[in-house]
């Protein structure tokens, strides 16, 4: 496991905590109201892209300095700060306190605009930054350039199996109360509809019915360009028989980050031979247990839990196609939907049972993935250069909160 530390005079400043692949949902920023915790107690993540001042302009800098910060098409202004920024629970964080005259935000709490707001209980040094306002995520965000890890006690925590992922790790309810679509469904779906856009080169794109359609469908119905053959869609990962589709939507492992492949595609990048069942979740042996991804100290981003970028490979029935990345818990639900139903037992339920059981949540309006996720991600794909999607992306910019968004 990992501590951290000031890197100013040695002070710990977190409890023990393991890595995990950094939250789709990280950033993103939903309703008018309080948001639970973004991380899970005892758990890291590692933001892979610059973060904090300095900032420029998207009119200060040249093209190919925004590609090379990941900038493919134009935002309002490009951090050029130090990329790593660590994102902890807040109740994890130990030995700081806040800073008074840094405790700014736009409503009902802390929301970073004023920079670094807590400092070091020893030494003063401002370290991290408390994020608690509305519409965010709970969190703490370690300053890479203030904070150091340190190993710590041996990662009971191993790097589970697809199979034991599921078992463990029953997914997100697509719907909460009162009946709204859950925040982290749409910003699964964000993420994932920009790869399918990309992925789709140009045409259309056939979703099955079900979960699938009800969340990409009428988005990829209002923004694909038509003329094309429809490119289909299907599920594709861990106890799903193989599917002859164009694209596959895959789950991206929560603690890896890395996109589920199909047996052979895993067996391939490994150098191994495909011996039958799956192959390609995690790390079997537990991986790096120590906590964290470090080489000679300095701390290695995960991919986030939105997904590696899609990648061509061979799918079901030996036709090339390409795969789109799901978060896990948004996967799981749309592959096994009928798992998470009521069960009849032997001789049917009784009747009193189902009148005190409440019925499934059904949502009030249609699904709307989020475009903040969307365009954050569509922006860092090189194929946003190309004209059709390019076009998408502006049109979205111009008008995020539009049907179908």
């Amino acid at each position: 496991m990992t501590v951290f530390a000031c890197a100013g005079c040695g002070a710990v400043l977190t409890a023990p905590l393991s890595q995990v692949a950094l939250p789709v949902h990280a950033h993103q920023s939903y309703g008018h109201a309080m948001l639970p915790a973004l991380m899970e107690p005892g758990t890291y993540a590692v933001d892979p892209h610059p973060s904090g001042p300095p900032w420029r302009l998207w009119g200060e800098i040249t093209t190919a300095e925004a590609e090379a910060q990941g900038w493919y098409a134009p935002v309002h202004a490009v951090s050029l700060g130090p990329r790593g920024a660590v994102v902890i629970a807040p109740g994890d964080v130990r030995g700081t306190v806040l800073i008074p005259d840094r405790c700014d935000g736009y409503c009902m709490g802390l929301d970073g605009r004023d920079g670094p707001n807590l400092a070091c209980t020893r030494c003063g040094r401002a370290v991290a930054t408390r994020i608690d306002d509305c519409s965010l995520w709970q969190a703490v965000w370690l300053d890479p350039r203030a904070v150091r890890p340190l190993p710590g006690e041996p990662d009971d925590r191993a790097v589970l199996d697809w199979d034991d992922l599921q078992r463990e790790r029953p997914g997100t309810p697509p719907v909460e109360q009162p009946g709204r679509w859950n925040p982290i469904w749409e910003a699964a779906a964000g993420a994932a509809l920009a790869h399918l856009l990309a992925v789709s080169d140009g045409a259309p794109v056939a979703v099955p019915e079900g979960l699938v359609a009800d969340v990409f469908g009428r988005a990829l119905d209002a923004l694909s360009p038509a003329g094309l053959p429809a490119k289909s869609v299907a599920l594709g990962g861990p106890g799903l028989a193989a599917a002859a589709a164009d694209i596959l939507l895959v789950p991206v492992h929560p603690q890896t980050g890395k996109a589920w492949r199909p047996p052979r595609e895993a067996a391939k990048a490994s150098g191994g031979e495909v011996l039958g069942g799956d192959v390609s979740g995690g790390d079997r042996s537990g991986g790096d247990r120590s906590g964290g991804d470090r080489s000679g100290g300095e701390l290695l981003a995960r991919e986030p839990s939105g997904g590696e970028p899609s990648a061509r490979m061979e799918l079901g029935g030996g036709r090339p196609g390409r795969t789109v990345p799901l978060a896990a818990d948004v996967w799981v639900r749309m592959a096994f939907p009928s798992e998470w139903e009521p069960v009849a037992v032997v001789g049917g339920v009784p009747e009193v049972v189902w009148r005190d059981d409440p019925p499934p949540l059904l949502p009030v309006g249609p699904f709307r993935p989020d475009s903040g996720v969307f365009l954050s991600t569509l922006v860092r794909l090189p194929e946003v250069r190309r004209p059709w999607l390019r076009s998408i992306y502006d049109q979205v910019r111009e008008r995020p909160y539009s049907p179908p968004f």
